[in-house]
Protein backbone atom coordinates (compact mmCIF):
# COMPACT_ATOMS: atom_id res chain seq x y z
CA UNK A 1 0.00 0.00 0.00
CA UNK A 2 1.24 3.71 -0.49
CA UNK A 3 0.00 6.28 1.38
CA UNK A 4 0.56 9.95 1.13
CA UNK A 5 0.91 12.34 3.95
CA UNK A 6 0.81 15.78 4.78
CA UNK A 7 3.07 17.26 7.21
CA UNK A 8 3.75 20.47 9.28
CA UNK A 9 6.45 21.44 11.01
CA UNK A 10 8.65 23.93 13.03
CA UNK A 11 12.19 24.12 10.82
CA UNK A 12 13.97 25.64 13.96
CA UNK A 13 14.86 22.63 15.55
CA UNK A 14 16.15 20.53 13.07
CA UNK A 15 19.15 20.37 10.15
CA UNK A 16 16.66 20.98 7.72
CA UNK A 17 14.35 18.10 5.80
CA UNK A 18 16.70 15.61 4.17
CA UNK A 19 17.78 12.70 6.57
CA UNK A 20 21.79 12.92 7.25
CA UNK A 21 24.23 11.07 9.33
CA UNK A 22 23.77 13.27 12.91
CA UNK A 23 19.96 12.05 12.36
CA UNK A 24 18.66 15.59 13.40
CA UNK A 25 16.43 16.07 10.16
CA UNK A 26 12.55 16.36 9.69
CA UNK A 27 13.25 13.03 7.56
CA UNK A 28 14.89 10.72 9.88
CA UNK A 29 12.29 11.77 12.88
CA UNK A 30 9.06 10.70 10.48
CA UNK A 31 10.84 7.78 9.18
CA UNK A 32 11.67 6.73 13.02
CA UNK A 33 7.83 7.27 13.92
CA UNK A 34 5.89 5.35 10.94
CA UNK A 35 8.65 2.54 11.17
CA UNK A 36 7.30 2.30 14.98
CA UNK A 37 3.72 2.20 13.86
CA UNK A 38 4.48 0.05 10.40
CA UNK A 39 6.43 -2.92 12.34
CA UNK A 40 9.07 -2.51 9.73
CA UNK A 41 11.67 0.04 8.71
CA UNK A 42 10.09 2.68 6.39
CA UNK A 43 11.45 5.27 3.82
CA UNK A 44 9.46 8.82 2.78
CA UNK A 45 9.98 10.80 -0.20
CA UNK A 46 9.04 14.39 0.05
CA UNK A 47 7.67 16.68 -2.18
CA UNK A 48 10.66 19.13 -1.76
CA UNK A 49 13.45 19.65 0.81
CA UNK A 50 13.70 22.52 2.99
CA UNK A 51 16.54 23.82 4.84
CA UNK A 52 17.14 23.98 8.38
CA UNK A 53 15.38 26.78 10.12
CA UNK A 54 12.64 26.74 7.21
CA UNK A 55 8.88 25.68 8.30
CA UNK A 56 6.25 23.68 6.83
CA UNK A 57 2.72 24.12 6.73
CA UNK A 58 2.00 21.78 3.74
CA UNK A 59 4.92 19.14 3.08
CA UNK A 60 3.73 16.28 1.30
CA UNK A 61 5.37 12.88 1.55
CA UNK A 62 4.83 9.16 0.55
CA UNK A 63 6.09 6.14 1.29
CA UNK A 64 4.79 1.98 1.20
CA UNK A 65 4.17 -0.04 3.48
CA UNK A 66 2.69 -3.80 3.78
CA UNK A 67 1.32 -3.29 7.06
CA UNK A 68 -2.37 -3.19 7.35
CA UNK A 69 -3.17 -0.12 9.42
CA UNK A 70 -6.34 2.34 9.53
CA UNK A 71 -5.25 5.79 7.94
CA UNK A 72 -5.70 7.64 11.81
CA UNK A 73 -2.93 5.44 12.53
CA UNK A 74 -0.73 6.95 9.92
CA UNK A 75 -1.92 10.04 11.45
CA UNK A 76 -2.43 9.97 15.72
CA UNK A 77 -0.55 6.59 15.84
CA UNK A 78 2.34 8.81 14.16
CA UNK A 79 2.25 11.42 16.11
CA UNK A 80 2.50 9.70 19.03
CA UNK A 81 5.90 9.41 18.17
CA UNK A 82 7.20 12.56 16.81
CA UNK A 83 8.91 15.36 18.89
CA UNK A 84 6.24 18.76 19.46
CA UNK A 85 7.75 20.22 16.25
CA UNK A 86 6.47 17.66 13.75
CA UNK A 87 2.82 16.73 12.95
CA UNK A 88 1.08 14.46 10.55
CA UNK A 89 -2.17 16.45 9.93
CA UNK A 90 -4.21 13.86 7.03
CA UNK A 91 -3.44 10.45 5.35
CA UNK A 92 -4.71 9.52 2.44
CA UNK A 93 -3.47 6.01 0.58
CA UNK A 94 -3.11 6.71 -3.18
CA UNK A 95 -2.25 4.60 -6.25
CA UNK A 96 1.17 3.24 -6.90
CA UNK A 97 1.39 6.30 -9.74
CA UNK A 98 1.59 8.72 -7.19
CA UNK A 99 4.94 9.95 -6.35
CA UNK A 100 5.51 13.18 -3.69
CA UNK A 101 7.57 14.73 -5.52
CA UNK A 102 7.22 13.99 -9.47
CA UNK A 103 3.42 14.14 -9.51
CA UNK A 104 3.60 17.76 -8.09
CA UNK A 105 2.99 20.61 -11.13
CA UNK A 106 3.32 22.99 -8.19
CA UNK A 107 4.96 24.28 -4.68
CA UNK A 108 3.75 27.50 -2.98
CA UNK A 109 5.98 29.07 -0.49
CA UNK A 110 5.22 31.87 1.88
CA UNK A 111 7.69 34.77 3.66
CA UNK A 112 6.74 36.76 6.23
CA UNK A 113 8.74 39.56 7.20
CA UNK A 114 8.84 41.78 10.21
CA UNK A 115 9.95 45.51 9.73
CA UNK A 116 10.30 47.09 13.00
CA UNK A 117 13.54 49.18 14.78
CA UNK A 118 13.55 46.13 17.36
CA UNK A 119 14.13 42.46 16.99
CA UNK A 120 11.32 39.90 17.71
CA UNK A 121 10.85 38.02 20.86
CA UNK A 122 7.98 36.48 20.78
CA UNK A 123 7.99 34.99 16.92
CA UNK A 124 11.49 34.93 16.73
CA UNK A 125 12.54 32.66 14.36
CA UNK A 126 9.19 32.10 12.79
CA UNK A 127 9.49 35.60 10.81
CA UNK A 128 12.24 37.39 9.30
CA UNK A 129 13.36 40.79 10.48
CA UNK A 130 14.52 43.61 8.76
CA UNK A 131 15.30 47.38 11.20
CA UNK A 132 13.96 49.89 8.69
CA UNK A 133 11.15 50.61 6.40
CA UNK A 134 10.63 49.35 2.98
CA UNK A 135 9.51 50.88 -0.03
CA UNK A 136 6.75 47.76 -0.92
CA UNK A 137 5.72 49.97 -4.09
CA UNK A 138 9.14 49.77 -5.86
CA UNK A 139 9.46 45.91 -4.57
CA UNK A 140 6.19 44.93 -6.10
CA UNK A 141 7.57 46.18 -9.33
CA UNK A 142 11.14 44.62 -9.54
CA UNK A 143 9.02 41.19 -8.32
CA UNK A 144 6.88 41.57 -11.93
CA UNK A 145 9.66 41.18 -13.62
CA UNK A 146 10.35 37.69 -11.97
CA UNK A 147 7.61 36.25 -13.42
CA UNK A 148 7.35 33.67 -16.06
CA UNK A 149 9.88 31.44 -17.13
CA UNK A 150 13.77 32.02 -16.93
CA UNK A 151 16.60 30.66 -15.95
CA UNK A 152 16.66 31.57 -12.34
CA UNK A 153 20.32 30.75 -11.95
CA UNK A 154 21.26 34.67 -10.16
CA UNK A 155 18.68 32.74 -6.98
CA UNK A 156 20.38 29.54 -7.26
CA UNK A 157 22.52 28.11 -4.20
CA UNK A 158 26.03 27.37 -5.45
CA UNK A 159 25.15 23.71 -3.89
CA UNK A 160 22.21 23.31 -5.98
CA UNK A 161 21.34 19.78 -7.38
CA UNK A 162 18.32 21.14 -9.86
CA UNK A 163 19.40 19.57 -13.31
CA UNK A 164 17.35 22.76 -15.10
CA UNK A 165 17.55 26.67 -13.50
CA UNK A 166 14.66 26.83 -15.82
CA UNK A 167 11.97 27.62 -13.64
CA UNK A 168 8.16 28.75 -14.00
CA UNK A 169 7.36 31.80 -11.58
CA UNK A 170 3.74 31.80 -11.58
CA UNK A 171 3.05 34.01 -8.06
CA UNK A 172 5.07 36.78 -6.78
CA UNK A 173 2.78 38.91 -4.62
CA UNK A 174 3.84 41.01 -1.76
CA UNK A 175 0.78 41.93 0.75
CA UNK A 176 2.15 44.57 3.99
CA UNK A 177 -0.50 44.35 7.45
CA UNK A 178 0.61 46.58 10.06
CA UNK A 179 4.60 46.23 9.82
CA UNK A 180 4.77 42.67 8.49
CA UNK A 181 5.36 41.55 5.23
CA UNK A 182 3.83 38.81 3.43
CA UNK A 183 5.58 37.04 0.06
CA UNK A 184 3.72 34.86 -1.73
CA UNK A 185 5.28 32.43 -4.61
CA UNK A 186 3.84 29.91 -6.92
CA UNK A 187 6.18 28.01 -9.55
CA UNK A 188 6.30 24.69 -10.78
CA UNK A 189 9.44 23.79 -8.93
CA UNK A 190 11.92 25.94 -7.05
CA UNK A 191 16.18 25.57 -6.99
CA UNK A 192 17.32 25.65 -3.52
CA UNK A 193 17.22 28.79 -1.85
CA UNK A 194 15.63 30.42 -4.85
CA UNK A 195 13.03 32.36 -1.97
CA UNK A 196 15.28 33.17 -0.20
CA UNK A 197 17.70 34.51 -2.74
CA UNK A 198 14.51 36.50 -4.10
CA UNK A 199 13.28 37.70 -0.99
CA UNK A 200 17.09 39.05 -0.27
CA UNK A 201 17.47 41.02 -3.72
CA UNK A 202 13.50 42.94 -3.02
CA UNK A 203 14.70 44.02 0.41
CA UNK A 204 17.79 45.43 -1.48
CA UNK A 205 15.42 47.29 -3.63
CA UNK A 206 13.44 47.96 -1.01
CA UNK A 207 16.33 49.53 1.06
CA UNK A 208 16.95 51.51 -2.45
CA UNK A 209 19.62 49.91 -3.46
CA UNK A 210 18.40 47.83 -6.47
CA UNK A 211 15.47 48.84 -8.42
CA UNK A 212 13.08 47.65 -11.34
CA UNK A 213 16.15 47.55 -14.28
CA UNK A 214 18.58 46.45 -11.67
CA UNK A 215 16.61 43.37 -11.77
CA UNK A 216 15.66 42.69 -14.33
CA UNK A 217 19.39 42.84 -14.99
CA UNK A 218 20.23 40.58 -12.42
CA UNK A 219 17.90 37.99 -13.83
CA UNK A 220 19.55 38.31 -17.16
CA UNK A 221 22.84 37.79 -15.85
CA UNK A 222 22.42 34.23 -14.59
CA UNK A 223 25.48 34.71 -12.34
CA UNK A 224 24.66 34.06 -8.55
CA UNK A 225 27.83 36.53 -7.76
CA UNK A 226 26.18 39.26 -8.69
CA UNK A 227 23.03 38.66 -6.31
CA UNK A 228 22.82 39.92 -2.86
CA UNK A 229 23.00 37.75 0.03
CA UNK A 230 20.91 34.83 0.65
CA UNK A 231 18.16 36.09 3.27
CA UNK A 232 17.59 34.30 6.32
CA UNK A 233 15.45 31.07 6.66
CA UNK A 234 13.28 32.42 9.54
CA UNK A 235 10.16 33.95 8.02
CA UNK A 236 9.87 31.12 5.49
CA UNK A 237 7.31 28.28 4.97
CA UNK A 238 6.33 25.66 2.77
CA UNK A 239 2.32 26.28 2.32
CA UNK A 240 1.02 23.59 -0.76
CA UNK A 241 1.73 21.76 -3.03
CA UNK A 242 -0.10 21.31 -6.51
CA UNK A 243 -1.20 18.03 -7.63
CA UNK A 244 -3.44 16.51 -10.53
CA UNK A 245 -7.26 16.16 -9.22
CA UNK A 246 -7.03 12.38 -9.54
CA UNK A 247 -5.02 11.81 -6.30
CA UNK A 248 -7.72 13.90 -4.40
CA UNK A 249 -4.81 15.39 -2.19
CA UNK A 250 -5.07 18.11 0.17
CA UNK A 251 -3.03 20.87 -1.96
CA UNK A 252 -2.42 23.38 0.12
CA UNK A 253 -2.64 24.08 4.02
CA UNK A 254 -5.81 24.17 5.66
CA UNK A 255 -7.26 27.15 6.31
CA UNK A 256 -7.44 27.03 10.12
CA UNK A 257 -4.11 25.77 10.20
CA UNK A 258 -3.26 29.17 8.84
CA UNK A 259 -5.49 31.34 11.08
CA UNK A 260 -2.13 33.15 12.80
CA UNK A 261 -0.37 33.58 9.32
CA UNK A 262 -2.79 35.01 6.91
Amino acid sequence: MRVALGVEYDGRAFSGWQTQPGGNTVQDKLNQALSRIAGHPVTTLAAGRTDAGVHALMQVVHFDSDAIRPLNAWVRGVNAHLPPEIAVVWAREVSDEFHARFSAFSRSYRYFLLTHPVRPGLTAGRVGWYHQPLDVAAMRAAAAVLLGRHDFSSFRAAECQAKSPLKDLQQLDISEVDGLLRFDLTADAFLHHMVRNIVGALLYVGRGKLDTAGMAALLAATDRTKAPPTFMPDGLYLTGVGYPAQFELPSQAQAARLTLWR
